[in-house]
């Protein structure tokens, strides 16, 4: 029996558990306003390796081992590792995971791929395919400007519309069955291109992919935006997020003070000058697995729809003057089952 719903969407016969989240951030991101939901605060960027990204697998490593830790799984238990980051071949996460010894796939959603990682976790359990599934993304600033931007040392100055990207690992324990909250759909989103050429206008790349994933949630699911306490897109900062609000009225639907961003979430647009907010894959994992997961524990939320966003380029798609397309996915978490 087909499980699909709609066009996107698949809403889960079982919804799935997420046991528990663990997340580790760097210095910057431990002088936010959500410093104090985050489990590990590292004051060396570096985390005591000899490169970025090195530090960045560090950081995978050892968040991954607390996650597990936290969960009381002993890690033979874990059917499935699932990871992803920016680096190139995923390195950030291969280097971070091999030593779990664990089946791994490497997964890639620029940022996007902590809502892809808990939506693929979701459908291997409610398929039938794992009783546990470990997920996570990590990214780390200065290996992303170095790949994707200008080299630190250049001290290139940096527009008003960038973003910074966060640096951080945030992981997740996905099982069959367990405590609130839980996973109760996923809508895959589509590759959306607008022609955007600009690597330091994130927001305005990726913003009409949450637009199309946000509009086929809604229309697969019957749901309204005021259905949900809180909707947050990954890492949009601020022009994606407004850019958003003025897409999605035209499309018939209104973002009301329940929608956010994580890029603006994590960080003091004035006290810190990060310019339009945060970015990066950790930027959805770490607020998730921190703020937001926590949040949702003390019942202080009930119903978000987090939906991840990512820009799909390359060292080499930046060089050759292409197109950033974009793409969403939108992965709806209540503390109740849901109305399935």
């Amino acid at each position: 029996m087909l499980k699909k719903t709609g066009d996107q969407s698949i809403v889960f016969e079982d919804p799935v558990s997420i046991l528990c989240t663990a997340s580790t951030v760097g210095p910057k991101e431990g002088e936010g306003p959500l410093a104090s939901y985050f489990d590990v605060v590292h004051e060396d960027i570096m985390v005591g390796e000899d490169s970025w990204e090195k530090a960045e697998s560090t950081m995978a490593k050892d968040n991954f081992g607390l996650v597990l830790h936290k969960s009381g799984l002993n890690k033979k238990s874990i059917d499935f590792v699932l990871s992803g980051d920016l680096s190139n071949q995923l390195t950030g996460s291969t280097f971070g995971v091999r030593d779990l010894e664990l089946p791994f796939l490497g997964i890639f959603g620029a940022c996007s791929t902590f809502g892809e990682g808990i939506g693929l976790g979701s459908i291997l359990i409610d398929g039938g395919f794992a009783h546990y599934v470990m997920s996570g993304a990590s990214s780390h600033f200065c290996a992303a400007e170095k790949q994707f931007r200008f080299p630190l040392e250049l001290g290139t100055q940096r527009p008003l519309t960038s973003s910074w990207t966060v640096t951080g690992h945030g992981a997740a324990i996905l099982a069959k069955s367990g405590p609130a909250p839980y996973i109760t759909s996923f809508t895959v989103g589509k590759i959306i291109d607008m022609g955007i050429t600009d690597a330091n206008n994130m927001g305005a790349a990726m913003a009409p992919a949450a637009v199309d994933t946000l509009t086929a949630h809604f229309k697969d699911t019957g749901r309204n935006p005021d259905y949900y306490d809180m909707i947050l897109t990954g890492d949009l900062g601020y022009v994606g997020h407004e850019i958003v609000s003025r897409m999605m009225t035209q499309e018939g639907y209104t973002m009301g003070s329940n929608y956010s961003d994580c890029g603006i979430e994590i960080f003091d647009r004035e006290k810190q000058d990060t310019h339009s907010g945060g970015s990066g894959c950790a930027c959805s994992a770490v607020t998730f697995s921190g703020y937001l997961y926590q949040q949702m524990k003390k019942g202080q939320l009930n119903k978000i729809l987090l939906v991840p966003t990512g820009a799909l380029m390359s060292p080499t798609s930046v060089q050759q003057n292409e197109t950033i397309p974009g793409v969403a996915h939108a992965v709806a978490i209540e503390n109740t089952k849901g109305d399935n």
